[in-house]
């Protein structure tokens, strides 16, 4: 897997969300809406979500792997920084 194309799509100066993303993969799949947030001790990366019909969010694109998780958040930091 290689992600082929980081857009920051919008930079928030206020509160905890800092940016919003999207990343191509291989030249054929997007995704959208991916979070820059600021936690406790560092930024990381949130994937799109969506609320279930019990208020709870749960990821509708969510990578596999720990590896892959790490992959996708340091090329979007790096991108975002």
């Amino acid at each position: 897997m290689e992600i082929t194309d980081i857009k920051i799509r919008k930079i928030i100066t206020e509160g905890r969300l800092r940016a919003v993303v999207s990343i191509t993969v291989d030249h054929m799949l997007a995704v959208h809406d991916i979070k820059v947030v600021q936690g406790d001790e560092r930024l990381f990366v949130a994937m799109p979500s969506r609320k279930d019909e019990n208020g709870i969010f749960r990821d509708i694109v969510h990578p596999i792997s720990p590896e892959a998780r790490r992959s996708i958040e340091v090329n979007i930091l790096e991108a975002y920084e």
